[in-house]
Formats: structure tokens, C-alpha cells, sequence
């Protein structure tokens, strides 16, 4: 017996059923909800573009790694008034990828010890020591949970 092929109808009545479960989801989602899954993103692709991950190393590109931080950093603002208990895990990623940037760089010493010179004087569009979007405090040079795992960061993880 050969199966039948979906007919005209069939086939809009699963887009229908499409369309209402999206429908559903929609009602669901709350704005805060796409921002932290967003924002995540941006601190998983930053580090990724450090090039410092295995296997991520052709991916380098600073200019997007500061982009990254510097999106993330104009985000908190709104972060904290919606989301306060998971700002704590996304300033730690911040942090992270922060450091992960000014290694990238050249400026902090690799995980397996060895002191690389610090940067010279930033070049246009990278923060310097000091800057805004340079690392704060927290010892330079030790590897935060998603560096040391190699997997990719999620809030609450």
C-alpha cells in the first residue's frame, strides 16, 4: 500500500497549526526574556572572535570582540531593572571576555604562565589601559568558569 502525499489542504492545515503554535509562543515571550538570550549570544560570539578557544583561532577579530563588550555594557542598564539576579552572572562574563580581549591583545599572561608584554597604546577603536572598555579589577590573567571549561557561557551556569 503506498503512503498518500499530502494534499492542499493537509499541507495549510499544518501551516495553520504553525502559525497558531507561534501564535501561542508569542503570547508567552517576554521581551526580557530575548534580551538575556541575546546578550548571551553577543558573549559567547565575543569570545569566540578572541580566537583564544581552541579551534577558534581564525576566527579572531578584535574590532568585533570590542563590539561585543561594548553592546553588552549599554544593555545593563535595562538588564538591571528587569533582570537583577542574572546581571551578577552576565557582569561576570563581561569580566571574562574583557580579559579575554586585552590577552588577545597581547597584554596579560597566558594560562599556561607565560607573560606576554603589555599593549602598547590603543589603536583606533581599541580601549587602552584605563579605558572603558578595558577589564576591571579581578587578577588579570585567571581564566573565568568559560574559559576554563571551553564551553560557552549560560546565566545561571
Amino acid at each position: 500500500m503506498a503512503a498518500e502525499m499530502p494534499g492542499p489542504d493537509q499541507e495549510r492545515l499544518s501551516e495553520e497549526q504553525l502559525r497558531a503554535a507561534y501564535e501561542q509562543e508569542m503570547k508567552r515571550v517576554r521581551v526580557e526574556h530575548v534580551l538575556l538570550d541575546n546578550v548571551v549570544t553577543i558573549i559567547n560570539l565575543g569570545m569566540r572572535r578572541t580566537g583564544l578557544m581552541p579551534g577558534t583561532e581564525d576566527e579572531r577579530d578584535l574590532a568585533q570582540v570590542q563590539l561585543a563588550i561594548e553592546s553588552v555594557r549599554a544593555l545593563l542598564p535595562q538588564l538591571e531593572q528587569v533582570t537583577p539576579r542574572e546581571v551578577v552572572s552576565i557582569r561576570e562574563a563581561i569580566s571574562q571576555l574583557q580579559l579575554a580581549f586585552v590577552q588577545a591583545r597581547g597584554g596579560i599572561a597566558a594560562p599556561g604562565g607565560a607573560q606576554t608584554p603589555a599593549p602598547g597604546p590603543a589603536g583606533p577603536g581599541e580601549p587602552g589601559p584605563g579605558d572603558p572598555g578595558s577589564p576591571g579589577p579581578g587578577g588579570p590573567g585567571t581564566p573565568g568558569p568559560a574559559q576554563r571549561s571551553g564551553r560557552l557561557w549560560v546565566p545561571g551556569q
